[in-house]
């Protein structure tokens, strides 16, 4: 599913040999240029590297491929294919870089870039692949933080809703705690702390929604592992009102009083006003288990009174 926005790409490299000496950069594309025919003609690649077609012994035309452009090109291509929207062919080049130049000044960006292309043409596995490379060719880049939040976006992208399997949902968790863990303090831990919360309130959705399925089911015991775990370790999400509340009826159905009333007054301590705890303090009255339970507050409006 989308949840963001694309993020801004990253501003064209100009590695700093070509900044600071831009004929010497034209120099060695020329010279790797020249190479292939240089080495063709000492007869290490069978014949000179050609443009074109030639006749074989049947006469018939066969096409040579073409030599290979030296890095700057290639990169300034997967860039202008980038502008264009053309991100399959970007990606391809940025990877030409990476398998033909990857000691060049340029292979590192491109491997940043390649992931960026892939994650806009949603070719997720492939983006984290080229990340995952620059990330572990290039931890101290000054990229570094943007390369852990693009990975974190590809399994951001990819969350189903609660009904359904989580597991890029886990992965999107780590990969967000991953950025504010490392990069504190960028711009990127900002949105990353932002769409942790989203993720873990669907974490915690999905528990509820497993937890409801066992109930229905008689099965309390099972529905209060799945509430345990959201009012355990999802503390900040809207669904804790909801699995104290629950957790009291599968309680009491069990027949653990104390347990109960344990839930309830937690619940009653921390949403007093909530529609959870007026239905945690019905079901103990229910029951003969209002002694010393809170009175349930007034609703301090509208979204309060929805928790």
């Amino acid at each position: 599913m989308t949840h963001s926005q694309t993020p801004a790409r990253p501003a064209p490299f100009l590695p700093p040999q070509a900044r600071k000496r831009p004929r010497r950069a034209g120099a060695l594309s020329a010279l790797v240029l020249l190479m292939p025919l240089a080495l063709g003609g000492c007869g290490l690649f069978g014949g000179g590297a050609k443009t074109g077609t030639s006749s074989g012994h049947d006469g018939a035309d066969k096409t040579l491929s073409k030599p290979l452009k030296p890095a700057s090109a290639l990169y300034a291509d997967g860039i202008a294919y980038l502008h264009k929207g053309e991100n399959k062919k970007a990606a391809r080049t940025f990877g030409e870089i990476e398998v033909n130049y990857p000691y060049s000044t340029w292979a590192s960006h491109a491997e940043l870039l390649q992931g960026y292309a892939e994650y806009r043409e949603q070719n997720f596995d492939s983006a984290v692949s080229a990340l995952n490379r620059f990330i572990e060719l290039h931890p101290a880049s000054p990229e570094a933080a943007y390369a852990y939040y693009l990975k974190a976006l590809c399994f951001y992208e990819q969350i189903e809703d609660v009904q359904r399997d989580q597991t890029f949902t886990l992965e999107a968790a780590q990969a967000l705690q991953d950025v504010i863990s490392r990069f504190p303090d960028s711009a990127y831990a900002r949105d990353a702390r932002i769409k942790l919360r989203l993720v873990e309130n669907r974490l915690a959705g999905h528990q509820m929604e497993v937890g409801r399925f066992y109930q229905r089911q008689n099965l309390y015991a099972a529905a209060i592992s799945r509430y345990q775990v959201v009012v355990q370790q999802y503390q900040t999400t809207t669904f804790v009102p909801e699995a104290l509340d629950r957790l009291v009826e599968c309680y009491l159905d069990l027949g653990l009083v104390k347990e109960a009333r344990r839930n309830a007054a937690v619940l009653g301590y921390n949403y007093p006003g909530s529609r959870w705890y007026r239905n945690a303090y019905a079901t103990l009255r229910s029951h003969g288990l209002l002694n010393g339970a809170v009175k349930p507050k007034a609703s301090g409006g509208f979204l309060f009174g929805l928790l």
